[in-house]
């Protein structure tokens, strides 16, 4: 039977006794989301068994402040989600998540009042952002067939991720050992020709300990925008995404633990414009070794290399592969981390990161450019025996590469007032390196208007504080889960692009009518966010968040354009106590948008302003429990049609010259069923 677990620190004794005799093993099951004070059993065992000071990063994380949300690979199986990025798009509170293409394609990740650039994306805490393109997600190649569970901590966390940490990291942890032998796999179909296939097994073996996975995601896609160039030949946006995983691990002794990994995926990715399309055909592989090593209950050490490869050929749709350009990189890097105790009341994580990062881009122009970044840091805590209400945690972090360094810090601290209320919060800083593309862009594809990279930039410096007050509140014999949070995000140097002066283009090819600057004064953010969630009955639980964020431009009394002002999302989840089925539905509201035309006589365009529904629902054939299940998902169920972004163009062949607004539209309403069987 599962039960809810609350980690010590984050909630008091008698909250998590209280909340653990309210809840149903059911219901924790079918949490619509999961924070750092409300894992399933189920995660904090595998965290706790398979204990790693790398691997437990963010649940300890949790305890002095961050927060922490958690969505298990049970709440992506009940929802039918495709890809990670549909399970954080619907179920996790203040992330503003929207695609470019729907599945398997790069997503705009707003939180806290971010760019998309501002969050790390990592596999098993490697970072997989690509330093080309700071806003490039690599979130395109994730299938949902490989997700143990997704980890998203809020605010800045450069002190131990690096660069890139402003708003938050997104860590995606690929599917765990067990000791007894699981197995299973997966079949499904749906609208536009979606076709879904995947296998896994682990087990273990004298000591041996394996898991691997495999999938195929195929879908022949659908049109993207509500209006073309007349010239467009290729208009449905699809793709197909293979990934295959092996995990290998062995204890060499009682203390000493040996792992290691390789993921491997290849894919070919449409991406449509509203004159042509590409086909962004990819080929990938990340492989990891780790080493743990606990002597005693006082030290734990580990140590990691890795090794991340990304090539890609892009080349028009309808063309042979050869007609393509090449553009990739290699990320490889060491990590070490050291967890002491060396009196009862006070712990020290340190650590030290090294990466080397080569990458190239026929398209841009960015050709051979190689960085490599040094950082170590040190994070102080208090433990239990200092209080078991108050937990303190500060640290700081020092960066160096090619000509260009850094010192981070962070005061993170959370105190459990009483049994119903607890505070929190973060003070830190952190910091962005500029990408590639921002240094050393010097081609143009589209042959006007483009950026041109600027060399001289220097890297962003952020100063952020979250506050959170939250803890439990009694609904007749059921307790719900609430937090109030807060935010304001100072921003120096930040990278944007900007207008090429008039005394200055004559520097600049004529292609090129913007470049790369760092923004001359400090931009600010501010926001805030409500968490409501908890069982409503033996079987039913749900989830409801807002979210607020004020984004104004330097000098400005405007909103940023493309970012919304509110949002809000919610999920419900039935669990039958007594028949083998149950429903999910989850539903978000996607804020009201501009974009700024007024270059091209076409004002201030507004866009989203759009409610999203969803509904899934599954069946055991054989009973409770069972071994065979048949799941349902009915995406945009009332096929709201609504844009994501938008953009201008003069009409091909028009006379006079037509300029069109065009949108680019989310997924239309779509249909998947898909059928399991678990060994």
């Amino acid at each position: 039977m599962r039960r809810t677990i609350y980690p010590q620190g984050r909630l008091t004794a008698a909250i998590a006794s209280a909340l653990l005799a309210a809840y149903s093993g059911a219901v924790a099951a079918q949490q619509t989301a999961t924070n750092g004070r409300t894992l399933t059993s189920d995660v904090e065992e595998v965290i706790v068994t398979g204990r790693s000071l790398e691997t437990s990063l963010p649940l300890e994380l949790s305890k002095y402040g961050a927060d922490l949300e958690i969505v298990t690979a049970e709440q992506i199986r009940n929802h039918g989600f495709v890809d990670v990025a549909q399970s954080l798009e619907m179920l996790v509170p203040g992330v503003h998540l929207t695609t470019q293409a729907g599945a398997f394609s790069y997503v705009n990740l707003q939180m806290q009042g971010s760019r998309a650039s501002d969050t790390l994306w990592a596999i098993d805490g490697i970072r997989i952002n690509n330093r080309l393109y700071n806003g490039t997600s690599p979130a395109d190649t994730l299938p949902s067939s490989m997700i143990e569970r997704v980890e998203v901590l809020k605010g800045p966390h450069s002190l131990m991720y690096g660069t890139q940490a402003i708003a938050g990291v997104a860590n995606v942890v690929t599917r765990s050992f067990t000791d007894d032998f699981d197995a299973g796999f997966n079949v499904g179909t749906g609208s536009y020709g979606l076709k879904r296939a995947s296998v896994y097994g682990s087990g273990s073996a004298a000591g041996h300990k394996f898991v691997g996975w495999a999938s195929k995601d195929e879908n022949d896609g659908y049109e993207i925008y509500d209006d073309y160039q007349p010239t467009s030949v290729y208009r449905d946006r699809g793709y197909n995404v293979e990934n295959a995983g092996l995990k290998y691990g062995y204890d060499l002794t009682d203390d000493l633990s040996f792992s290691m990994s390789a993921i491997h995926t290849e894919a070919a990715l449409d991406y449509p414009s509203v004159v042509t399309t590409s086909v962004n055909d990819r080929n990938e592989d990340l492989v990891y070794a780790r080493l743990d090593y606990q002597p005693g209950e006082r030290t734990q050490f580990f140590l990691k290399g890795y090794s991340h490869d990304w090539d890609t050929n892009y080349y028009p749709a309808g063309q042979p592969s050869s007609a393509g350009d090449y553009w990739g990189y290699t990320d490889e890097g060491l990590t070490a981390g050291a967890l002491v105790t060396p009196i009862d009341t006070m712990e020290v994580h340190v650590g030290y990161d090294y990466q080397t990062y080569d990458g190239t881009d026929d398209v841009l122009l960015i050709a051979g450019q190689q960085e490599s970044v040094h950082a170590v840091y040190a994070q102080l805590r208090t433990t239990d025996a200092f209080s078991d209400a108050l937990h303190i945690a500060t640290g700081t972090r020092y960066n160096r590469t090619e000509g260009i360094d850094s010192t981070d810090w962070s005061l993170m601290g959370l105190y459990d007032i009483n049994e119903y209320l607890y505070v929190q919060g973060v003070l830190a800083t952190a910091f962005m390196l500029p990408s590639a593309e921002n240094l050393y862009r010097i081609h143009c594809p589209t042959g006007v208007n483009c950026t041109h990279g600027n060399p001289n930039l220097e890297p962003e410096q952020a100063l952020g504080l979250t506050m959170s007050v939250g803890g439990r509140l009694d609904v007749g014999a059921r307790p719900l889960s609430w937090q109030v949070s807060a935010w304001d995000r100072k921003v120096d140097n930040l990278i944007t692009s900007a207008l090429i002066p008039a005394e200055l283009l004559g520097e600049f090819p004529p292609e090129f009518t913007r470049t790369f600057i760092n923004v001359p004064t400090e931009v600010d953010v501010q926001g805030a966010e409500f968490l409501l969630r908890g069982p409503i009955t033996a079987s039913l639980s749900f989830d409801l968040s807002y979210t607020y964020s004020k984004e104004v431009g330097a000098g400005t009394d405007y909103q940023l354009r493309d970012r919304p002002k509110n949002q809000y999302k919610g999920s419900i989840a039935y669990v039958s106590q007594r028949y083998p089925f149950g429903i999910n539905a989850a539903f978000k509201y996607i804020g009201a948008k501009t974009v700024d035309m007024t270059n091209v006589n076409l004002g201030i365009q507004e866009y989203g302003d759009a409610y999203l529904f969803e509904l899934a629902g599954h069946v055991y054939l054989d009973g409770r429990d069972g071994q065979h299940r048949v799941t349902a998902r009915l995406e945009n169920a009332f096929d709201e049609k609504y844009a994501t972004s938008m953009g201008n163009a003069i009409r091909t062949g028009s006379a006079p010259q037509e300029r069109f607004v065009w949108n680019r539209l989310g997924p239309p309403r779509t249909f998947s069923v898909n059928y399991s069987y678990q060994f």
